[in-house]
């Protein structure tokens, strides 16, 4: 499991996750926003499985 993510997009996925999981309990409070899970854990742990089943490599080596 090597990292795929680069730093830039590994802050946005970051940031587009906790705003999901915050539609939870603010907003519309509908299941849709626990969807934030997945790119909240893809870019806490810089690895994206279809990045790495399309060869797609977005981290400066």
């Amino acid at each position: 499991m090597t990292k795929n993510i680069g730093s830039p997009e590994r802050l946005i996925r970051i940031i587009v996750g906790l705003v999901l999981i915050a539609l939870v309990f603010v907003g519309p409070k509908t299941i849709w926003g626990w969807i934030g899970v997945v790119p909240l854990l893809t870019g806490l742990t810089g690895w994206c499985p279809p990045y790495q089943l399309l060869g797609i490599n977005t981290c400066k080596k």
